[in-house]
């Protein structure tokens, strides 16, 4: 096991590498430079050719891309992720700020869709062909079909707006009575989030919870008299659980990704939020650190899957 955390850990560094590059080159192409950004292009054009070089050799930006990277990089590595172009504030500040309520966002909705889809997958496995495992799978065909932000429309529109049971939107901030205080304004946008992944899980658990059911050792489980339900939920679900957990391994960009949507949709004010008024602003350094954060938690997040994974099954470790 020790030989196997080892490699997945080193497989990390040259990912890394090669994400932080590609999202440096990235902000290499687009149009201007920092100077442009921080300057409007009557005070550039007001400015000397010796000044504004001095100011372009004391930004660094008269250096090779390649040597620029490297010292973007080394900042990096030291905690230093630079400052915002909009407000000056240090970009960790910001990022620390806003970590939280994206947590708190994306863990409820994964718990939330892991718990159901996990739970519907199995009873629409075990009841296979009726009229419950039909509608559970027109409920997870619908589910992986329409956009979250349409999911997130219908439920402000329903709950807030007619039935009036949960707040529009935005997050309690630090100061309110108690944390229960701040759960109805988390209620709605994680289901919403949690609901897209909750399809996804429920399917792919149907399909392998039949899979684990047709083996032979839940054959020879059942000529040996051994009750049903113990059969289903802890031979067969445990190793139909395998898969499921690397699928929602590989959900987690997908969460991310439908985090910003939400953030949006619901006026969460979490990371999601700062990226997209980041682009916006044009605030490059910015949308290149959470970018850069962002790829880095996923790869670290795929990383903790594989050895959930190979806990679950041996045999993984072997190959």
């Amino acid at each position: 096991m020790f030989v196997y955390f080892t490699r997945r850990l080193l497989y990390l560094i040259p990912m890394l590498l090669g994400i932080s590059f590609l999202i440096y080159l990235g902000l290499e192409l687009t149009p201007g430079d920092i100077l442009s950004y921080l300057l409007p292009p009557e005070a550039i054009a007001d400015l000397r050719p010796e000044e504004l070089m001095a100011m372009r050799e004391a930004l660094g930006l008269n250096d090779p891309f390649i040597i620029r990277y490297f010292y973007w990089l080394g900042a990096i590595l030291q905690g230093d992720f630079g400052y915002s172009l909009a407000s000056g504030v240090p970009i960790s500040k910001l990022v620390l700020e806003r970590i939280p309520a994206t947590l708190e966002l994306s863990i409820a909705a994964l718990l939330f869709s892991t718990f159901f889809g996990v739970i519907l997958g199995s009873i629409s496995a075990l009841k296979r062909g009726s009229l419950m495992d039909n509608s559970l799978t027109v409920f997870g065909m619908i589910g992986v079909s329409i956009p979250e932000f349409i999911f997130g429309m219908i439920a402000l529109v329903v709950f807030a707006l007619q039935l009036e049971w949960l707040p529009v939107g935005k997050r309690l901030m630090p100061g309110y009575d108690s944390y229960w205080d701040h759960m109805p304004h988390l209620v709605m946008p994680a289901m919403v989030l949690g609901l897209i992944m909750t399809a996804g899980v429920m399917r792919y658990t149907r399909s392998s919870m039949l899979d684990s059911l047709n083996k032979e050792f839940i054959r020879t489980a059942r000529s040996k008299g051994i009750p049903e339900w113990r059969i289903n939920f802890i031979h067969g679900l445990r190793v139909a659980l395998i898969p499921v957990v690397v699928l929602i391994g590989f959900r987690l960009p997908m969460l991310i990704g439908g985090t910003v949507i939400i953030e949006q949709v619901f006026q969460w004010p979490g990371i999601g939020d700062l990226f997209v008024n980041a682009v916006r602003g044009q605030n490059y350094p910015l949308v290149m650190m959470i970018s850069f954060l962002s790829v880095t938690a996923v790869l670290f997040a795929s990383f903790l899957i594989d050895l959930l994974t190979a806990l679950l099954d041996p045999r993984v470790k072997l190959e």
